[in-house]
């Protein structure tokens, strides 16, 4: 792709892509409460579980991992993870799965409630201010400044267990007890009726869905997705895959009770490759230099590309903001806030309790991620079964270390950055481990700097702003110095 043909205006707006696609995943959450309350199956699955099965039987389907990184994205993911550890889980399993677990447990995160004011304590990060009679604000005298509601107090949040909720009688206590439960979507989904597991994740995902089955006696459909330890996927592989989608069409046929849809699962398929097709198109943008949107946007859209990548409506959303963004580099608009200086890619999953302390330093820098793996392994493209079971064999977790330098390499090229920036993620071990060998390649096959920081996807506890601080700015300048010897 080329350059921007001028100079560029920070522009701050919503465009009508990112709308639909807020309401693409409300919808999918929502269809899925009004399905459990009307006696409807709804299931539990992993990311990366072949979503075009479900589709064909018409099944409301969850995603654990959205909804952990969505749980811990607003700051409850340490309260859920407590939680998981209390019931005996041990601290080092995956943040995810610690957050998944203690909610099927029934934990929820809940506004205290002031029995004296009668009202919910309010969020010190609010800020929220004392009004008058009038509602009007109340200024501090001594400071000039407005005071605090003095409701607003540290905890406002506390742990509570929907199974003992449940079980008290019907009256204002329980329906205050109910209200009281956060209201964020991810902390009203549904519980599981069936849970769906592939392990091209991670083979966490197998424990992780079967203590969840073990938790609700409900049924549990596996695909096993071997390892890749070469680049192209053999024959043999696509054989033994193909065999579990037949089984795992059988099982849905069975927890059903409808026969298997071919035309809607060809439809699923459809929409999907379409989605799929926009949500790289989107990915692709970032290669402009400079870059219409911030590439944390991309992490942003996670939750679309995974929770409704079958639906038409994910589909026409995603090429509606491929629309937008080709309308803001002809307008030589960019929605990334600040003026892009260095480019990096952000290699792995985001601390999603600590996203404005990872991006703060970057803004400080003018540091724009342009580049990440995460989001487009999502883009599943394919044409039939066979091409459907090696599409699945493609996460970043069940590839050889060849062809995941091979990835990110190319990225990294076609995004045309400066130096890489590496997530050593304490919950996602697998992806993780070759972090170090994979810094070393990229240093020496494309001579561009790279650093790296300890943190955890869901865990605040594992995440150390100072030491982050540190890791950006001592790749800021790197980066510069690079910048210099090139130019001289």
């Amino acid at each position: 792709m080329a350059n921007y043909a001028g100079p560029v205006k920070l522009v701050k707006k919503v465009t009508p892509g990112v709308l639909a696609l807020r309401k693409v995943v409300d919808d999918v959450h929502t269809d899925a409460r009004i399905a459990k309350k009307e006696g409807k199956l709804v299931g539990w699955s992993s990311s990366k579980f072949p979503c075009e099965l479900a589709a064909a039987f018409d099944l409301n389907v969850m995603y654990p991992e959205n909804q952990a990184a969505g749980i811990a994205a607003n700051r409850y993911g340490e309260l859920l993870c407590q939680a998981a550890e209390d019931l005996g889980y041990d601290n080092d399993i995956c943040g995810y799965a610690r957050i998944s677990l203690a909610y099927s447990a029934g934990k929820r995160a809940a506004r205290k409630y002031d029995k004296e004011t009668g009202e919910f304590i309010i969020d010190p990060a609010t800020g929220k201010p004392l009004k008058d009679a009038e509602g009007n604000v109340v200024i501090d005298e001594a400071t000039g400044k407005p005071k605090k509601d003095p409701k607003t107090q540290s905890p406002y949040i506390e742990l509570v267990d929907l199974n003992e909720i449940n079980a008290m009688p019907d009256g204002i206590d329980k329906e205050r007890a109910l209200n009281a439960i956060s209201p964020i979507r991810q902390m009203q989904i549904p519980q599981p009726d069936f849970v769906l597991c592939c392990n091209n994740i991670c083979n966490c995902m197998t424990k992780w869905y079967e203590n969840i089955a073990r938790m609700h006696n409900i049924p549990l459909i596996m695909l096993d997705i071997p390892y890749n330890n070469t680049v192209e996927v053999s024959d043999s592989y696509v054989a033994y895959i193909r065999g579990q989608f037949d089984l795992a069409i059988q099982q849905l046929e069975e927890l059903t009770g409808k026969k298997f849809d071919e035309k809607k699962f060809e439809e699923a398929c459809a929409n999907a490759n379409r989605t799929a097709k926009a949500w790289l198109k989107v990915c692709d943008y970032l290669q402009y230099k400079p870059a219409p949107y911030s590439g944390f946007d991309l992490f942003n859209h996670m939750a679309d590309v995974v929770t409704a990548r079958a639906r038409v409506e994910a589909a026409e959303a995603f090429e509606l903001l491929a629309e937008d963004l080709e309308q803001q580099i002809k307008d030589l608009e960019s929605t990334c806030p600040f003026p892009e200086n260095y480019r990096v890619m952000f290699e792995g999953i985001p601390c999603w309790p600590k996203l404005p302390a990872l991006f703060k330093p970057l803004k400080e820098h003018g540091v724009n991620v342009t580049a990440v793996v995460y989001a487009p392994a999502f883009g599943f493209v394919y044409d039939g079964l066979d091409e459907m079971a090696r599409a699945y064999c493609k996460a970043p977790n069940s590839v050889c270390i060849e062809q995941g330098v091979a990835w990110r390499e190319g990225i990294c090229v076609d995004n045309q950055v400066d130096g890489v920036l590496v997530h050593y993620n304490r919950s996602c071990k697998p992806w993780s481990g070759y972090m170090a060998e994979m810094q070393r390649r990229f240093t020496a096959d494309l001579g561009i700097p790279c650093a790296g920081f300890d943190g955890d996807q869901a865990d605040p506890r594992n995440f150390n702003a100072a030491q982050y601080e540190t890791r950006v700015q001592g790749l800021v300048e790197a980066m510069e110095a690079n910048r210099q010897a090139k130019e001289a």
